[in-house]
């Protein structure tokens, strides 16, 4: 194989020698990986072979045939001292072979990352459950070496968001979000399927997304190997992993389901309807669908009214064929059958910059819900007041009429008010829902 190699190849494979053997020179990579015929894997299992017998940083290498051989003195008188039942004759023309190459396991911990980068299948019990926390924060104590903390520090790319996490089984994690009236929020992944690692590093890790968890859901996210993941699993008939699952909970129905990886904007879009209503508000709208369902399959009451004055049949009437003339609307006046309506100002607001980009942590992103159920989301500045919250709602509603705008989180009542001097960043409204409805007024 080392014919077959150009320069670049055998150099770019004694760096990757080097990264894994820390602390060794190129002259060393290069005479475990000629010794192995480059090959990378043998030729790094040698290196730590010979470490752990307390060989020498070389490992025994032929020498070369234009060469005479010289024995070791010290290996002569060994051999002597031994007899030479065991000892073959040296003449000269043979070469003593080489330390036969060893596979071995380099890593014992069932949450130890390999040296190669290969993320290993965690075996999960319960009590092993009880202890993940730990393992994943297992870099922050104690003495390592640098190819351990390397490990770490990888590791904790992918660790699993316990800051959002319930700790606990599943129907206590039900139980808290019914009494919180919040949506249960499940997401069962697997150690063998990567895309779980990336949902924990990309979309549980990104701010927004943990920040909208932890103001509208109760989180919840366990192993498809355990114990209570077989059961997730069985009831909700899951056949692949990672499954993210928004569950009512207090009927336990499977509301939402995604499969696989899930970006953090495409999230977000998607959890907006369940900001918009709370568990008991849904259970409460789908009860008053059925009682008007009901009311209106019975035969509706047919009730007789007398017209006591034709004056006002008449004026009716010519309002529906829209044969009045100009002077109708001023007699409906006279007559005191329709009152004086003040006409409204038209509405004005400060004028809506361009929507800003750059530094994210000069950034908010807010979500509105508009009065046609429309969904749209904007960033603003921190430092901006929050009136640009009614240009922008006022630019996206299509109709020119006052309207109130009031928090997304389930249960709250409160308007905001748009003569308040506050940023978006001393409101609280960064990465917030909004519900816009029109004003009675």
């Amino acid at each position: 194989m080392e014919g077959l190699l150009s320069e670049d190849e055998k150099q770019g494979m004694v760096s990757m020698f080097l990264e894994i053997a820390v602390g060794q020179t190129a002259d060393t990579a290069t005479q475990f990986l000629q010794a192995t015929g480059w090959q990378l894997e043998e030729a790094i299992q040698l290196f730590y072979i010979g470490n752990e017998a307390g060989a020498a940083s070389a490992p025994c290498i032929p020498p070369p045939e234009n060469e005479a051989f010289i024995p070791d003195q010290d290996l002569v008188e060994a051999e002597s001292n031994f007899g030479y039942e065991n000892v073959t004759e040296y003449d000269g023309s043979e070469v003593r072979a080489p330390i036969p190459v060893i596979r071995d396991v380099l890593y014992d911990s069932p949450y130890e990352t390999p040296r190669y980068g290969i993320l290993p299948r965690a075996v999960d019990t319960s009590e092993e459950e009880q202890k993940r926390q730990g393992v994943w924060d297992a870099d922050k104590g104690g003495s390592t070496s640098a190819a351990e903390s390397s490990n770490h520090n990888l590791a904790s790319l992918y660790r699993p968001p316990f800051a959002l996490m319930f700790n606990g089984p599943f129907e206590k994690a039900k139980e808290a979000a019914n009494g919180q009236d919040r949506w249960l929020l499940v997401n069962v992944q697997s150690t063998r399927e990567f895309s779980s690692h990336m949902l924990n590093r990309d979309t549980w890790g990104n701010e927004a997304v943990a920040q909208t968890i932890t103001s509208n859901f109760i989180f919840w996210q366990i192993y498809d190997d355990t114990e209570e993941g077989s059961k997730i699993s069985t009831y909700y008939r899951l056949d692949s992993f990672p499954v993210t699952i928004v569950i009512d909970p207090i009927t336990g129905q499977k509301m939402r389901l995604w499969r696989g990886m899930i970006h953090p904007e495409s999230l977000l879009e998607d959890l907006l309807q369940f900001m918009d209503g709370s568990p008991k508000e849904h259970h409460a709208s789908l009860s008053n669908k059925r009682r008007l369902e009901i009311s209106q399959a019975s035969p509706p009451k047919i009730q007789e009214e007398t017209i006591e004055d034709d004056e006002d049949m008449k004026l009716a009437r010519a309002l529906s064929l829209g044969t009045m003339e100009d002077n109708g609307e001023e007699a409906l006046k006279d007559s005191g059958a329709v009152e004086d309506v003040p006409k409204k100002e038209k509405l004005s607001y400060p004028p809506l910059p361009e929507e800003p980009k750059g530094d994210r942590n000069l950034l908010c992103r807010v979500g509105v819900r508009l009065p046609d159920g429309k969904r749209l989301q904007r960033n603003f500045l921190l430092s901006d007041p929050i009136q640009l919250l009614w240009s922008f709602c006022a630019a996206n509603c299509g109709e020119d009429k006052p309207f109130r705008m009031t928090y997304g989180i389930p249960g709250s009542s409160k308007d905001l008010e748009y003569e308040s001097t506050l940023t978006f960043g001393e409101s609280g409204l960064a990465n917030s829902m909004i519900s816009v409805t029109w004003s009675e007024v």
